[in-house]
C-alpha cells in the first residue's frame, strides 16, 4: 500500500510517499480503506518535532511512528480480535495514527459509524478539530444558554466547528476572522463577526463570558481586557513553525502566574480522544447542526504541498486528503 511517511524531523521536504506491507489489525482493532484523512496542525507539530517536549513522547532524536495523520473516514475491511462494534463493509470515521495511507488499523473504541448524509471528506475533517471545539466549550468554558463567547480565528479548522457548537449549545457568538472569510463565519451561525483588519475587538465594549483563543496572534493582557471578572479564557493552539520553544513555554508561564492574581479562569488544554463524543459529534453531523468546512482537498501525494499550505495559517476550515 502506499503511505506518507517521515524518518526525521522537519519541513515538509521530509515527507515521502513510500510503499508499505498492508497491516493486519490486532486485538480490538480494526482495519480501514482510508478514503479521506484530514489534517491538522497536530500533524505538523508531528513532523517538525516542535516545540521539543514532544519530542519526549514521539521520539527524541528521530520520530518513533514514520507514519503520520490522525483524523480518519473509510470503510471496515478487516476486523481483529474481540471487535464487536463493526462488521465489515461499514463505513466509519474517527481517529487512526497513521491515517495518511490507503489503509491503517484503529482501535475500535476510537472510531464511529459515519451518517450516510455526510461524505468521507466532510468526515474526516471532524474528529480532532470537533472535539477540540466540544470539549473545549463545554469541558472548559462550562458554557451555558444565553452565555457571550468570542472565537478568536473563527474561519480556521476549530474556530468553525466551534462557532457551530456553541450555537448548538445555546450561546450568543462572536467570531474574529479576516475580511475574506466574514460571511463565511456568518454562514455558520455566529452572531457577531469581527473583522480584525477593520476592528479591534479588543478595544470595543463587548464583554464575554468565554473567549475562545485559537490563533496566538494577541497578548493575554488584549483578551483580559474584554473577558468578564468570573469569565473563562480557553488557550487552545496558536502561531505557526516559526515560534520557538521559548515562547510556547513563556506564554503558558505567563498564562499560569497571571491566573494567580484574577477571578478570571485561564486554562489551556489538548482534546483527548474519546468515543462518547465522537458518538455527539456524528449525531450533529446526522441532523444538520454541524456542517465541516473544507477549505481544500489534496491526493496522498501531493501532501507535502497540502502541509506546507497548512503551516501557513490561512486555511480556511479544514484540509483534507482524498485517498
Amino acid at each position: 500500500m502506499k503511505a506518507i511517511v517521515r524518518h526525521r524531523y522537519g519541513a515538509s521536504d521530509v515527507l515521502e510517499l513510500a510503499n508499505l506491507p498492508k497491516p493486519s489489525p490486532g486485538e480490538g482493532e480494526v482495519l480501514i480503506r482510508v478514503r479521506a484523512a484530514g489534517l491538522n496542525p497536530f500533524d505538523w507539530h508531528m513532523m517538525r518535532g516542535m516545540p521539543w517536549p514532544l519530542r519526549l513522547v514521539a521520539g527524541v532524536c528521530k520520530p518513533k511512528r514514520i507514519g503520520l495523520g490522525v483524523d480518519v473516514a473509510g470503510t471496515v475491511v478487516g476486523l481483529g480480535q474481540g471487535v464487536t462494534e463493526f462488521r465489515l463493509g461499514d463505513e466509519v470515521f474517527g481517529a487512526a495514527d497513521g491515517a495518511l495511507a490507503e489503509y491503517v488499523c484503529a482501535p475500535a473504541s476510537g472510531l464511529v459509524g459515519r451518517p450516510s448524509i455526510v461524505s468521507c471528506g466532510a468526515a474526516a475533517a471532524v474528529p480532532i478539530a470537533g472535539l477540540t471545539a466540544l470539549q473545549g466549550l463545554r469541558d472548559k468554558g462550562h458554557v451555558t444558554p444565553g452565555a457571550r463567547v468570542l472565537v478568536n480565528g473563527a474561519a480556521g479548522g476549530v474556530g468553525t466547528f466551534a462557532v457551530q457548537i456553541a450555537k448548538w449549545q445555546g450561546v450568543h457568538v462572536s467570531g474574529v476572522c479576516s475580511t475574506r472569510n466574514v460571511e463565511m463565519v456568518r454562514s455558520i451561525g455566529a452572531d457577531r463577526v469581527i473583522d480584525y483588519t477593520r476592528e479591534d475587538f479588543a478595544a470595543g465594549v463587548e464583554r464575554y463570558d468565554v473567549i475562545f483563543e485559537l490563533v496566538g496572534n494577541r497578548t493575554l493582557a488584549d483578551f483580559r481586557r474584554v473577558l468578564k471578572p468570573d469569565g473563562v479564557f480557553i488557550g487552545c493552539g496558536g502561531g505557526g513553525p516559526e515560534k520557538s520553544t521559548a515562547e510556547f513555554f513563556s506564554g503558558m508561564l505567563n498564562q499560569m502566574v497571571t491566573g494567580w492574581f484574577t477571578k478570571q479562569r485561564l486554562v489551556g488544554f489538548i482534546a483527548k480522544r474519546s468515543n462518547a463524543d465522537l458518538e455527539i459529534l456524528r449525531e450533529l453531523l446526522a441532523n444538520g447542526l454541524v456542517k465541516p468546512v473544507i477549505d481544500r482537498t489534496y491526493s496522498l501525494a501531493e501532501v507535502p504541498d497540502a502541509m506546507r499550505y497548512l503551516e501557513e495559517g490561512h486555511a480556511r476550515g479544514k484540509v483534507v486528503v482524498q485517498v
